[in-house]
C-alpha cells in the first residue's frame, strides 16, 4: 500500500519527533489542521463551495 517514498517520509517525521510516535501523530494533525484552514481560505477567495461533511473540506 505504501511505497518507499511514503515509508521514508514516515521515518523522517518520526525521527524529527525523536522517535515519539504520539508526538509525530500530534504534529501531523496540527499540520493537517493548518492545511485545512488554508484550503478554506482559498475556497473563500475563489468562491468555490466545499461540500462539508463532519466539518472536513476533503
Amino acid at each position: 500500500m505504501f511505497n518507499n517514498l511514503s515509508e521514508a517520509a514516515i521515518d523522517r517525521i518520526v525521527a524529527a519527533c525523536n522517535g515519539d510516535l504520539r508526538g509525530a501523530v500530534k504534529a501531523l494533525l496540527l499540520v493537517n489542521e493548518q492545511l485545512e484552514a488554508e484550503l478554506a481560505q482559498l475556497y473563500a477567495v475563489t468562491g468555490v463551495v466545499a461540500e462539508r461533511s463532519n466539518q472536513r473540506l476533503h
